[in-house]
């Protein structure tokens, strides 16, 4: 499957959208009540979001929702919704289209894009860190409610939210495949998430949630995330003014 074609481009139609709302489902397994609808695919796309979808061949095998946002007077992009189907995995889809993410936002002067994700989801925090160079400064508590998801676990949906600084020197050198090397003034926090229980998850939850809150509030930022057997440990610097 890794010599198939990908092509990541704006998608502006119903029929597009509806194939978006089809991916959530099929990605997330939601309950109707869950889905985000196509007209709200149709507000982001009349209102300065971005849609962007991943066809292999013709077959929509991946996409991205972002919304416009302001945040101190600057407009910044909130990355909502990004999908791609499982069995298309293999092909580098999700960095492709967090990479077309990045061009049109910079091609309307936009520098920063936002996200939130599960702290306990290691392989997305590596992605998310070490291979786009987003950081973490902040720890949103049951955001978005009880979901119908499964890979939610039931859990309350706490998140981190990654800042994606487009301009950064940290992303530029991370998208060029440079490591970012964390300096000595350092804090871990560790999160071990793997082939655990339900009732070990919500502890590992709320552990990880007090320690991500103390270190945000004396001033440190996400800034690496180190792999390890069953998850993996975030790794905190002071902000740099």
């Amino acid at each position: 499957m890794r010599d198939e074609v990908v092509t990541i481009r704006a998608c502006h139609t119903i029929e597009e959208f509806e194939q978006m709302v089809e991916l959530e489902i099929a990605v997330w397994k939601f309950v109707e009540r869950d889905v985000v609808p196509s007209q709200m695919y149709v507000v982001a796309a009349k209102t300065g979001g971005q849609i962007l979808g991943a066809f292999v061949g013709e077959k929509m095998a991946g996409f991205l929702l972002a919304y416009p946002g302001i945040r101190d007077g600057w407009p910044y992009l909130h990355s909502h919704m990004a999908a791609v189907l499982p069995e298309y995995r293999d092909l580098g889809i999700g960095r492709r289209l967090k990479l077309g993410q990045r061009e049109e936002a910079l091609s309307r002067g936009i520098t920063l894009v936002e996200w939130t994700f599960d702290p306990l989801q290691t392989k997305n925090a590596y992605f998310n860190i070490c291979r786009l160079g987003a950081i973490a400064g902040r720890y949103l508590t049951d955001v978005y409610g009880s979901t119908s998801s499964p890979l939610h676990a039931g859990l309350p949906t706490d998140r981190l939210v990654a800042e994606w600084h487009l301009e950064s020197k940290r992303v530029i050198e991370v998208l060029a495949g440079q490591q970012s090397v964390p300096g000595q003034d350092i804090e871990r926090v560790r999160v071990l998430a793997e082939d655990v229980s339900a009732e070990r998850l919500l502890e590992i939850q709320a552990k990880s949630r007090e320690r991500f809150q103390e270190l945000f509030a004396a001033g440190y930022v996400v800034t690496w995330f180190e792999r390890e057997p069953g998850g993996g440990s975030y790794i905190l610097e002071p902000e740099r003014q």
